[in-house]
């Protein structure tokens, strides 16, 4: 089909209409082929190199999913509306002295608050030291890290999710990674796991409402010469948050301070 005039153009953008391709958002989410345990808020296959970004209610559920086994989500969280309360992965190891993600685990901000918590995990293989892939590394590694290259880095993509949601490069902190792990050996040095294989997920909770990004990206310790990442399923529904008395809250003192702070802060301002 022509695409030289305004009308070919326009004929050819209406002829997509209704086409799927391997990576893309299904919308309206209710549209995806597959059964989640709630209402449908959120579909999409995120191509290896490529980001995505979205608002979630408190309560909501994610699911990400590595389909092939190449897949290395980065994620940075933010309360929606406020986002100067955000990820810090340094608290979030340090306050449950564990370094290591996994389910019951909880994403904390700086202000000693829960963001999201862990609810499965089927991959065990997850980083909250290293951060994402930056333009100069990339550059270095593959010969660019711009985000329209074929190797752009994951800093640079957040940054681009983070513009459409009003954040600059300030508002960026260090990021979590899911299905690409890494391991601290007894001298301090840091050993690349890779992934868990196809298939593998981790399901989060949003414990506040949520400005989420993510950039599917490799690992910045992954040894591979060649820029390697598979796509990334991302799957949302409606739940509910964590509450007094359910399982995840009483886990441990540390984990209990915290969904109080939450419940605390969110009281006194007529949302929860």
């Amino acid at each position: 089909m022509a695409t030289a005039t305004t009308h070919g153009a326009r004929d050819h953008a209406r002829a997509q209409h209704g086409t799927r391709t391997e990576t893309m958002p299904v919308v309206p989410a209710s549209d995806w082929p597959a059964a989640v345990p709630g209402t449908p808020v959120w579909a999409e296959t995120v191509a290896g190199g490529n980001y995505t970004h979205r608002v979630l209610a408190r309560g909501t559920e994610f699911r990400l999913t590595d389909l092939a086994g190449d897949a290395c989500a980065h994620l940075l969280l933010y309360v929606d509306g406020r986002p100067w309360e955000r990820l810090n992965t340094a608290d979030t190891v340090k306050v449950q002295w564990n370094a290591y993600l996994g389910a019951d685990r909880l994403l904390l901000s700086d202000q000693g608050r829960v963001l999201a918590s862990v609810v499965a995990d089927g991959s065990g293989r997850h980083d909250a030291l290293c951060g994402t892939s930056t333009l100069v590394r990339n550059t270095e590694r593959y010969g660019d890290g711009s985000p329209q290259s074929p190797s752009p880095a994951g800093r640079e993509l957040l940054k681009l999710a983070a513009a459409k949601n009003g954040l600059g490069p300030r508002d960026l902190p260090p990021s979590l990674s899911f299905f690409q792990g890494v391991e601290v050996r007894a001298d301090g040095a840091l050993d690349f796991t890779g992934s868990a294989g196809p298939g593998a997920s981790v399901t989060l909770r949003a414990e506040q409402d949520l400005t989420v990004l993510i950039a599917n990206v490799p690992h910045p310790l992954d040894p591979r010469p060649d820029y390697v990442c598979a796509p990334l399923e991302v799957l949302a529904w409606r739940a509910r948050p964590t509450a007094p008395g359910d399982r995840l809250w009483d886990a441990t003192p540390e984990g209990r301070r915290a969904f109080l702070n939450t419940l605390d802060f969110l009281t006194a301002r007529g949302l929860a």
